[in-house]
């Protein structure tokens, strides 16, 4: 089993493709359900139910026009190198989604995932009439497979930013709707609908060039169709209401209907974070190191496990102060085992910077207890230094809270 982080190479944008529809709501795409409705009681004693009609697609269809103008299209753009000519040009390389969050008299403010403008030299949003309009990316956070996407507020005038719910609140089996550019630009504001499968699934974040899991998190399942290209795109309740930014879904075999979306209050804090600084930051060890496991294992100091995050090189000072030291391996923090480098990654984001943690460790047979204070890990752009918009110089957008926390 493999899971597609859910963005379409420019490959497969204007090939032939040979597509079966089938309605997800029935009939004519309605789904009709009986609700009883209590009356008075009849005179035998008994109460009389009647049916009331509630046409779901109707709420589909009320959401979807609420929210499509704010959804864009995500176009990377990278830098192409001729062989023959000694020359390069920019050329799309992948397509994917994106939703208006905040504009104000200046610009407009575009979320997205990281994987869909990752390594870009040039980004473009393109608006649901089909007109282009160049982004730069504000910052990039791989941790969350999130980006924020900064736009001329001019084309988007008349637009009204997307609202968001509290994904706290979101129960399973509540519909769910998501709306993004699958296949590529031909297919741009293709909308599809399901349910929430499951509020909190745990799944890997992957780095889209090595595929190195760079963090687990918790995610939203839906049966809504998420195909290539819906990267980005918001997953809706039936209000309108963002609950999700699609990121993925399960490629294998005999599975169909599982895709992921990361919840909306995550999406919230990190969109915040970067527009207020430029990044996002999570709490940092100080320490290099590599799982266990990935190693050979004559490369394996001399411990009584097969597994922990073997310490390369301690940079922190808290760190060192608290002992850690290059070959050591770490088996626990804060009394869970770590058994890989996504395990440590994942108990440290649960954090703030400044928090103080309990490291189990082996150094040699010899285990022992230390408590570190973690510092501060900003992100790096991982869009090129043409695409994100601003020289290095260049101050933090200090953006205020578009969600209005």
């Amino acid at each position: 089993m493999r899971w597609l982080a859910t963005v379409v190479l420019s490959a497969a944008v204007g090939a032939g493709v040979t597509l079966y529809a089938e309605s997800a709501f029935g009939r004519n795409g309605v789904t009709e359900a009986a609700v009883p409705a209590a009356a008075p009681e009849s005179s035998g004693g008994g109460q009389t139910v009647t049916s009331v009609s509630v046409s779901v697609s109707d709420g589909i269809t009320q959401a979807v026009k609420r929210v499509q103008p704010a959804v864009v299209g995500v176009v990377n753009y990278a830098r192409v190198s001729d062989f023959f000519t000694q020359t390069s040009k920019l050329e799309a390389t992948g397509v994917g989604t994106g939703v208006l969050i905040r504009k104000d008299a200046q610009y407009g403010y575009i979320v997205t995932n990281n994987h869909v403008v990752e390594g870009a030299a040039k980004v473009e949003a393109v608006l649901e009439q089909g007109k282009h309009v160049q982004a730069s990316v504000v910052g990039t956070d791989p941790y969350t497979d999130l980006a924020v996407l900064r736009v001329p507020v001019a084309p988007f005038q008349s637009v009204q930013p997307a609202q968001f719910a509290n994904s706290d609140d979101i129960q399973v089996g509540e519909p769910a709707i998501a709306i993004g550019t699958p296949m590529g630009l031909d297919f741009a504001d293709t909308v599809t609908a399901g349910i929430v499968s499951a509020k909190q699934r745990i799944m890997p974040v992957e780095e889209p060039q090595t595929h190195q899991t760079l963090d687990y998190q918790a995610v939203i399942q839906t049966d809504a169709a998420i195909n290539p290209g819906n990267s980005g795109g918001p997953l809706l309740n039936i209000h309108g209401e963002v609950i999700g930014i699609n990121s993925s879904k399960i490629v294998a075999p005999n599975f169909e209907g599982m895709g992921f979306a990361i919840p909306s209050n995550a999406v919230r804090s990190i969109a915040q974070e970067i527009m207020q600084t430029g990044h996002a930051s999570h709490p940092a060890l100080g320490i290099s190191g590599y799982s266990l496991s990935s190693l050979p294992q004559q490369w394996w100091p001399d411990v009584p496990v097969d597994y922990g995050v073997f310490v390369r090189s301690v940079s922190s000072d808290s760190a060192k102060q608290a002992g850690l030291q290059p070959q050591d391996v770490i088996v626990a923090i804060d009394g869970r085992t770590v058994k890989n480098m996504a395990d440590l990654r994942t108990y440290l984001f649960q954090k703030k910077p400044g928090d103080k943690v309990t490291l189990r460790v082996y150094r040699g047979t010899h285990r022992m207890d230390m408590t570190v204070q973690l510092g501060s890990m900003p992100t790096q752009n991982t869009a090129s230094a043409a695409a994100d918009g601003r020289g290095a110089e260049e101050a933090p957008f200090g953006i205020p809270n578009p969600f209005g926390d």
